[in-house]
């Protein structure tokens, strides 16, 4: 009897688990990142070593990527930021497809790519060497043991990290010191890296007020953004939203030039 009722309650419960998380609502947090200003011009990288292979790419500088034509910024990191005593979100349905997954980070052409990679502390990072030559691959992480491995040619390693870091670990390469790159650990999926027309989209989060946290490896954080004409301060890169069912689009988010000033 006492085993009946058991499984009786077990299952009103689970029905009950399903039925909140089908009645709560989730939203996409999208926008663009724009250079408010002429599109500066890459610049070639100097080859210094593997010159019969690495100086035939026509390698350019990666650290402040703007569309020529349209001004996005690529490579802007955005992810919900957690307050101390903050509780985290619930993790939509959607992204237990890819809590498993693998994600590689190639050399290819005598550089990274991507060359931003997004990485969740329950996935694993496949380091792969796609070149006919040797590679290394150094990431200097904070609250995992840094790496530092050397790849043969056309070879690859499997590595968990178990923490998250605060901030994109700096990734680099020993042999080739152009080569550079990024890697953002986070335990939550709820990320973002902007693509080559400066935009970026982070879906299904559960619809209310979040805090979210916008970094550049040229500009590090970014504290000033003018949003719908007016010049916002954005302290330590962090801005607040309410994220509604369905979509927040946050439209045009311009830069200025001196964010990116070396």
């Amino acid at each position: 009897m006492r085993n009946t009722m058991l499984a009786h309650f077990l299952c009103g419960m689970i029905v009950l688990w399903a039925a909140v998380a089908e009645a709560q609502p989730w939203g996409d947090l999208k926008g663009r990142f724009v250079y408010d200003g002429e599109p500066p011009t890459r610049k070639p990288l100097i080859v210094t070593a593997d010159v019969e292979f690495c100086g035939k790419k026509e390698l350019l500088e990666e650290h402040l990527i703007v569309h020529p034509d349209n001004q996005g910024v690529a490579n802007v990191v955005v992810w919900i930021f957690l307050g101390r005593g903050d509780s985290p979100p619930t993790i939509h349905e959607s992204y237990a497809e890819t809590a498993k997954a693998e994600i590689v980070l190639d050399t290819v052409h005598c550089r990274f790519e991507p060359h931003v990679s997004l990485l969740r502390t329950t996935q694993t990072l496949i380091l792969r060497n796609s070149d006919p030559i040797g590679d290394n691959i150094k990431i200097d992480t904070l609250f995992n043991p840094p790496i530092n491995i050397t790849l043969p040619s056309r070879s690859e390693v499997q590595h968990r990290f178990t923490a998250e870091e605060r901030l994109p670990a700096r990734v680099s390469c020993g042999i080739h010191p152009w080569e550079s790159g990024w890697l953002l650990i986070k335990e939550l999926p709820y990320m973002a890296v902007s693509d080559e027309n400066g935009e970026f989209k982070i879906e299904n989060l559960p619809a209310g007020e979040w805090t979210f946290q916008f970094w550049h490896e040229q500009a590090g954080y970014l504290n000033e953004v003018t949003v719908d004409g007016q010049v916002t301060s954005w302290g330590r890169g962090r801005a607040t939203f309410d994220v509604p069912s369905g979509e927040k689009n946050l439209g045009d988010l311009l830069l200025s030039p001196r964010l990116f000033a070396e």
